[in-house]
């Protein structure tokens, strides 16, 4: 759940700053600026949170991020009404608090979820950014075009993620042997599936998790494995064309379908929405496929991350060549958003399968990667634009190249067992 306010208090960047680009007379440098700017506050936060999140809990990190990135997105529009530079520091400072969320949430996984449910336990929680932005987009774009303004849509989500962080303050809880709520059968399954899949000593050091410091963590070991590469890889190329869709998808619509800028939400959440049902879909098929099929982790991982970045690579072009109308190109894109969703279930999961351990910390490396190339993507796009006149073919094709990139470098490195223990 924590990944639906967070994500949306990101998202709505992506509407609002329509918005406000007319207002302030921002060029498409700038908006590339403004959303790019995020991602420096993330870079300084992801892998310290993993290591963290793996000592001191999930719970009690992701508690403070939330506070965090609540804060500076209810500050948004005061900081916007300064000068942009205000506006800036202030989402560097959002992206600090949001930096710990991913990482959080993989070390959480690792102590509540067995092996057997992590393919879709990764996928729920990922779908859940896409439930997120699908949920803020249209509303943002109401609150946008209403007489309330821009503004309001920082306002109403600021309000949103503070009453999350309320309620995950009293309900969260890092280790499911904290929580009252659950019963002696569940959790008996939960520990007895862990300690069949770990080594006696890894799983007495894994059980322990927020308890016990991890005094040493073989830093050499880690940078030394070609899985972890594939992770670190797969993540770099796949994210670059991700959070470009994440942050310029609707302007996408806007500029190049002149999609009404009232409708460019609804637009936007359409083509996320077959996402979330195939999201939730591709984890139950990896799981069963590995844990029923009996199909090797490895087959499983390399497939369907082959199957999401081709497919994403391929409709991009297909949008940006083929389609003549807004709804073919809406159609293209959903499509490509569906076979997308199949990606959850390779890199997110990977760093459970190769490191359970170190998982939190994989996972923030993993996620510093994608923030780098976010970071250079988003704003670079903005550049692109502005000197090429809008020239969209050349962010879609980048974007499709990387998606290739991604494929490959995790197919040739991935690993399926556990190497670090």
């Amino acid at each position: 759940m924590a990944l639906i306010p967070a994500y949306a208090d990101r998202s709505n960047m992506s509407i609002a700053i329509v918005y406000m680009a007319k207002e302030f007379n921002w060029n498409h440098i700038t908006q590339g600026i403004v959303l790019s700017s995020f991602y420096i506050g993330c870079l300084t936060t992801q892998v310290i949170g993993g290591v963290l999140a793996d000592k001191f809990g999930g719970k009690r990190i992701l508690g403070i991020g939330a506070a965090t990135w609540t804060l500076f997105t209810l500050l948004t529009p005061i900081s916007a009404r300064v000068n942009i530079y205000c506006l800036i520091l202030c989402r560097i400072c959002l992206g600090i608090g949001e930096g710990v969320t991913f990482s959080s949430i993989s070390s959480l996984i690792t102590k509540w979820f067995p092996p057997k449910e992590r393919s879709r336990a990764t996928s729920s929680v990922v779908v859940s950014i896409f439930i997120g932005m699908t949920i803020a987009l249209p509303i943002s774009n109401m609150l946008g075009s209403s007489q309330f303004g821009w503004e309001s849509i920082f306002w109403v989500f600021a309000i949103v993620g503070f009453i999350w962080s309320v309620v995950w303050q009293f309900y969260g809880k890092s280790d499911p042997r904290d929580y009252s709520g659950i019963s002696k059968e569940e959790l008996d399954w939960i520990l007895e599936s862990k300690s069949s899949t770990y080594s006696e000593d890894n799983f007495e050091h894994y059980q322990s998790g927020s308890r016990e410091y991890i005094h040493k963590i073989p830093w050499k070991l880690i940078f030394s494995r070609r899985e972890v590469w594939a992770i670190l890889l797969g993540e770099l190329f796949n994210s670059w064309g991700f959070f470009i869709l994440l942050n310029w998808l609707p302007i996408f619509y806007y500029e190049y379908f002149h999609v009404n800028i009232n409708l460019i939400g609804y637009y936007t959440a359409l083509s996320y929405f077959l996402y979330i049902i195939m999201g939730f879909t591709s984890g139950y098929i990896c799981d069963y496929a590995i844990h029923q099929l009996k199909l090797r982790v490895l087959t499983v991982r390399r497939s369907v991350n082959l199957i999401g970045s081709l497919g994403m690579s391929i409709s991009l072009l297909f949008a940006m060549y083929l389609a003549k109308t807004s709804l073919q190109g809406l159609l293209i894109i959903t499509v490509g958003f569906a076979l997308y969703s199949f990606q959850i279930s390779s890199t997110n999961v990977s760093p459970m399968d190769i490191a359970p351990k170190y998982a939190g910390l994989i996972a923030g490396l993993a996620y510093t990667c994608s923030t780098v190339s976010a970071f250079f993507g988003v704003a670079l796009t903005g550049w692109t634009l502005e000197i090429t006149g809008n020239d969209w073919s050349i962010i879609w094709s980048m974007c499709s190249l990387f998606y290739i990139f991604a494929a490959l470098f995790f197919g040739c490195l991935a690993g399926g067992e556990v190497i670090i223990d």
